[in-house]
């Protein structure tokens, strides 16, 4: 049987805290070790690899044959040591042999032995070695044995670190890199051009010591620490300078939350009774949530364990003493941020006119910190494969957020590429923001409506910078996506009116919450479900029409919100005219409810639905006379026509928008909706691009929702189309398709002096 983890780690400490002390050498450590940790689990294997030129080597055993040490070698992802090295993961077999990455290697004798539970050996974030037991009868080991070997394998980093027994030339950051120009790629996460040099946000805390002396005196230490986070957090909270109100708000809350939380704490202070230093239990707990994060394939989830592990570093840095952070040193000159990942409270640290833009090798759209970067006007970009390894202090670098790349130690001709194309852009804005007042009107008369895409409270203010005509499309989910708790009714209602009074006369058209599948929410797991192919799974209109008491408070919200205006509301995901039915009652019913109690109601509502789901199509006959509009949401209805998941990067080229059968699909829309005068618009990232925005026009569309930024481009194509010419040249071309359309449309607007971006 097992011993009390506590009891049994503190066992296994006390005695290697005598082997380091020993002046034996480091390999008679490692034997002494093997044998200290097999007695104390009653295993009959211990075994210790390390990474040696590449290779994990089988350094000191317990149980095998001796003559297979420093001969059994396994490469990084070879065999169960292999993956528990590549992947920084634990693994737990009651038959090892069964695993589909075991490798037999018969100079170890390890036929002998079924079970088998290994934790990897952690330094700077990287596995440097593998620490395993074996049984020779089938079972799983606890899960205490298994915390009893998390822990002692951090001090086993230590002890061999200080032995130089490991090959850490690729360990820290930074170390690995050349003085060649490198570009990097990544995902797009803030868009925008920045100069900088580079600037490391955190500096790595090299814990020194793991072995506790005094257990009362190192939680003390910890308690003191926390109490100097919580101030710290409470007092950036207090200080962001965002305006009043704002998603931003709620980021912080949820971040507070987990800076007080109780488990968080307990489960420090249970590492140090197991005999670890406060620094040595904030790292432990903080490897296990690395661990975790790498198991999770929910990104709400995932978002919120890089916040959890953003107060880790924090209160990390305050017991060591070690509390400077580049925020805290202050910013010199232009700079580019590194990070493997950052907390919305660290980012608001940095002096936002040194700032200029982040490099995060982690990131993603919903995280956090993405969210408030936006709202700061800085550039991020994502999902940086070892830029800290690539990039060196001080280095020059040159992000571009729109092509989701970044120049690290420039060329001076790539330099002066760059500062042109900065330079044009700036040029080009400043051309857009001239004719912010003038309107999208075609050369032969034509108005076009363009409208942009929010989802933020910020994004308003996008009408008054771009000149747009209203908020084609108001995604509200993204207030449910950045609150840790379900936003109340009277919060969604709050947010709702003041999106209308930001907007004054202008319409604001608002979509109901698209959440489920791929935008799962942590407080409603229990409802969601896990499907194979989420964007086409238990989401939108289909989770709220079975969760009706989330939209019913959404309707009252919106009701409420826009008493005495105009009310536009549109669901999401419709697939045939039953569920727009069931909707426009829902909504109904609690317009009745509002008005049975004597509240004000707003003067008109207009219901329509989002055609992203082709079969919708095929009802128009029937849908059309129900609907006050209809807008095509292009983002969907691509990856449904094609079976083409739009977030596989194998596929994200394979189909272009101006593919005969997109273009051919929304023509025959566009015609029903003119037979049944029923205004219809496209909402999307296809309205947004000149070449794609001329091609809609010329098929009929005349009403565009698209991002705040696209707004001074496609205004510029607008004015310089002849409409009528485009619709002549379309119809025989869509009749008769080209091989290559883009190619065509590319060359008609060249000729015909339309101005592309």
């Amino acid at each position: 049987m097992p011993l009390n983890a506590v009891a049994s780690a503190r066992e296994i400490l006390t005695r290697l805290h005598d082997v380091m002390a020993s002046r034996a050498g480091a390999q008679k450590k490692l034997d002494q070790v093997v044998g200290i940790i097999g007695e104390a689990l009653d295993s009959e294997v211990c075994s210790i690899y390390l990474l040696r030129d590449g290779a994990l080597e089988l350094f000191a055993t317990r149980g095998l044959k001796q003559e297979a040490v420093h001969v059994t070698k396994l490469a990084p992802g070879e065999g169960l040591v292999g993956t528990i090295a590549a992947d920084v993961a634990t693994l737990n077999l009651a038959e090892a042999a069964t695993h589909p990455d075991f490798a037999y290697r018969p100079e170890t004798g390890e036929e002998l032995f079924h079970s088998f539970a290994g934790v990897p050996i952690v330094r700077r974030e990287r596995s440097v070695g593998v620490l395993c037991v074996q049984h020779a009868d089938p079972r799983r080991y606890e899960e205490l044995e298994i915390e009893t070997l998390q822990t002692v394998a951090m001090v086993l980093a230590e002890l061999i670190a200080g032995a130089g027994l490991v090959d850490e030339t690729s360990a820290g950051p930074g170390t690995s890199r050349g003085t060649a120009p490198v570009r990097l790629v990544g995902q797009k996460l803030v868009e925008g051009m920045a100069a900088g040099h580079a600037v490391f946000h955190q500096p790595r805390v090299t814990i020194e010591h793991t072995v506790a002396e005094d257990t009362e005196a190192e939680r003390h230490r910890v308690y003191s620490a926390f109490d100097k986070m919580r101030e710290q957090i409470d007092r950036m909270a207090a200080q962001a300078e965002f305006g009043v109100g704002g998603e931003h708000e709620e980021v912080l809350q949820t971040y507070k939350m987990f800076a007080y939380d109780e488990g968080w704490s307990r489960r420090i202070n249970e590492a140090i009774d197991s005999g670890l230093t406060a620094e040595a239990a904030i790292e432990r707990v903080q490897q296990r949530t690395r661990m975790r994060m790498r198991q999770i394939d929910d990104p709400l989830l995932a978002d919120r364990m890089h916040d959890l592990e953003d107060l880790a570093n924090r209160l990390l840095r305050i017991v060591s003493g070690q509390i400077g952070t580049a925020a805290q040193h202050g910013l010199r000159q232009d700079t580019i941020l590194i990070a493997r990942n950052l907390g919305p409270a660290e980012l608001l640290e940095y002096d936002r006119r040194r700032l200029k833009g982040v490099l995060l090798e982690e990131g993603s759209l919903t995280a956090h910190v993405t969210i408030v970067a936006r709202a700061m006007g800085v550039p991020v970009l994502g999902r940086v494969r070892d830029v800290r390894r690539q990039v060196g202090e001080g280095d020059l670098i040159l992000l571009d957020g729109s092509t989701g790349a970044a120049f690290v130690r420039p060329t001076v001709a790539i330099e002066e590429a760059f500062d042109a194309q900065l330079a044009a852009g700036q040029k080009r804005r400043a051309a857009f923001q001239a004719q912010r007042g003038a309107a999208p009107v075609t050369r032969d008369g034509t108005r076009i409506a363009l409208m942009v895409n929010a989802g933020l409270r910020d994004d308003v203010s996008a009408l008054d910078v771009t000149g747009a005509d209203g908020i084609g499309l108001f995604r509200t989910e993204f207030q449910f996506l950045v609150s840790a708790t379900l936003p109340q009714r009277e919060r969604q209602q709050r947010l709702y009116r003041e999106v209308l009074d930001a907007a004054g006369d202008r319409p604001v058209i608002f979509r109901t919450v698209d959440i489920g599948g791929d935008k799962a929410l942590p407080y409603m797991r229990d409802e969601q479900m896990e499907d194979e192919n989420p964007a086409m799974g238990w989401r939108a209109i289909r989770l709220a029409l079975e969760r009706d008491g989330l939209m019913k408070a959404q309707a009252r919200a919106l009701l409420g919100a826009a008493a005495g205006r105009t009310l536009s509301v549109m669901f999401p995901m419709i697939s045939e005219p039953w569920e727009f039915d069931q909707a426009k009652a829902l909504f109904e019913a609690q317009r009745a409810w509002i008005e049975a109690r004597g509240k004000p109601l707003p003067r008109e509502v207009r219901y329509g639905t989002m055609l992203e789901v082709p079969a919708l199509a095929e009802c128009l006959d029937t849908l059309l006379p129900r609907v006050d509009f209809l807008s095509i949401g292009t983002n969907d209805l691509t990856q449904f026509l094609f079976a083409a998941d739009r977030a596989n990067p194998k596929l994200a080229e394979r189909y272009d928008w101006l593919s005969p059968a997109i273009l051919r699909f929304i023509r025959r829309v566009v015609v029903a909706c003119d037979a049944a005068d029923v205004p219809v618009a496209v909402c999307g990232e296809m309205g947004g691009r000149t070449i794609e925005a001329m091609a809609l026009l010329a098929i009929g569309i005349e009403r565009l929702s698209i991002t705040p930024a696209a707004v001074g481009p496609v205004k510029a194509m607008v004015r310089s189309l002849d409409l009528g010419a485009a619709r002549a040249m379309m119809g025989p071309l869509l009749d008769a398709p080209p091989g290559a359309m883009r190619q065509a449309l590319t060359a008609w607007a060249q000729d015909n002096g339309v101005e592309l971006s």
